[in-house]
């Protein structure tokens, strides 16, 4: 009895060494495959990186070469306009394309304007709610509808060119403009009769008083040649 109480120990004694060793070979074997796995990754992902990094810069390639092409088919469209506005009969039509091409942004502008800036007022602790004081969205859209009512031919935000379907949406801190955020402080360019365009933003009780009283810090002036490009894309 006493040798098979022996053996049943040393039956369990093994079983329970043979399963830590099979525990231990599992676990230091799944280690091993991490670590050769983390050195295999970076060089791996690296090469994929390079890879996209190759197809985005010919995509981006590829894109200026259509700009350009594009460029010049306008540039034939617009010379066979020119030489059809001499007849009577195609004149007017060649007038309103110029026109509609002004309102898609599709021509460049230039003229002269105005530039008005718009930053966010100092910071005042006894204003616990910062959005008062900030620039939103809706602050831009009151001066572009103040200049597009007072005449402006065309308009752009911190350099982009505001087309017929544009939207501003407010994120905090920053605005969207067709997908392109942009910080404060916001520069909006306008281009038309300046003089024009100054008194309607100036009007006592309009557009500058209302945006002091919100806090924002408003600065205007008046510029006598300002360029903007076309927008690019089938918008």
């Amino acid at each position: 009895m006493k040798r098979k109480g022996k053996v049943l120990s040393f039956s369990i004694v093994f079983l329970v060494l043979g399963f830590l060793l099979s525990f231990s070979y599992s676990m230091t074997k799944e280690q091993f495959l991490q670590g050769e796995q983390a050195k295999i990754s970076p060089s791996r992902y690296g090469a994929q990186e390079e890879k996209i990094r190759k197809e985005l810069l010919s995509v981006q390639q590829r894109n200026l070469e259509l700009q350009d092409r594009l460029y010049t088919q306008q540039e034939i469209v617009r010379d066979y306009e020119k030489e059809m506005s001499g007849n009577d009969d195609f004149s007017e039509l060649a007038k309103q394309a110029d026109k509609y091409r002004l309102i898609l942004g599709k021509v460049p502008v230039k003229g002269e304007g105005v530039t008005v800036t718009l930053a966010d007022g100092e910071y005042d602790p006894s204003i616990l709610n910062v959005n008062e004081y900030i620039v939103h969205e809706h602050h831009v859209f009151n001066v572009m509808n103040e200049l597009f009512i007072a005449g402006a031919e065309a308009i752009a935000i911190n350099g982009q060119r505001i087309r017929h379907d544009s939207y501003i949406v407010c994120n905090g801190p920053v605005i969207t403009i067709d997908d392109v955020q942009f910080p404060a402080p916001f520069v909006i360019t306008a281009i038309g009769e300046s003089s024009v365009l100054e008194a309607a933003l100036n009007m006592t009780g309009g557009i500058k008083d209302q945006l002091v009283n919100d806090q924002i810090v408003f600065t205007l002036e008046k510029n006598s040649n300002i360029t903007m490009a076309p927008i690019i894309g089938d918008q």
